[in-house]
């Protein structure tokens, strides 16, 4: 009378292993915002800090390279900076995301929602 309800048991054990990776990536989404990556160009003349979540949080500028005839070079080493930072950022999120996702028992290559 009760074969069909042996489901219930496996559906339960999936809502909280479902449960169980909701809180993990909510406690990877934390660390990310907290973890710093420095991005540089020119040397280390221009440097840019990022969250690893992609928020940019600082610049850091030479003052020997203000030099108001060399002003497009300094936008470009600025963004250079940045984008470096942010790719430093998203590789650190990929790689956390995939220690956990190896943690979890899932595949290296398994896509989590982010």
């Amino acid at each position: 009378m009760l074969k069909g309800l042996t489901g219930l048991g496996d559906m339960a054990k999936m809502m909280k292993a479902a449960q169980e990776m909701q809180g993990k990536m909510a406690e990877l989404q934390e660390v990310l915002a907290r973890t710093v990556v420095i991005g540089e160009s020119g040397g280390g003349l221009v440097k840019a800090r990022a969250t690893a979540k992609g928020e940019v949080t600082g610049l850091d500028i030479d003052p020997a390279i203000l030099v108001p005839s060399e002003k497009e070079v300094v936008e470009d080493l600025i963004l250079a900076a940045i984008r470096d930072a942010l790719a430093k950022g998203a590789a650190r999120m990929q790689s956390e995301m995939n220690q956990m996702a190896q943690g979890m028992g899932l595949p290296p290559d398994f896509k989590l929602p982010f």
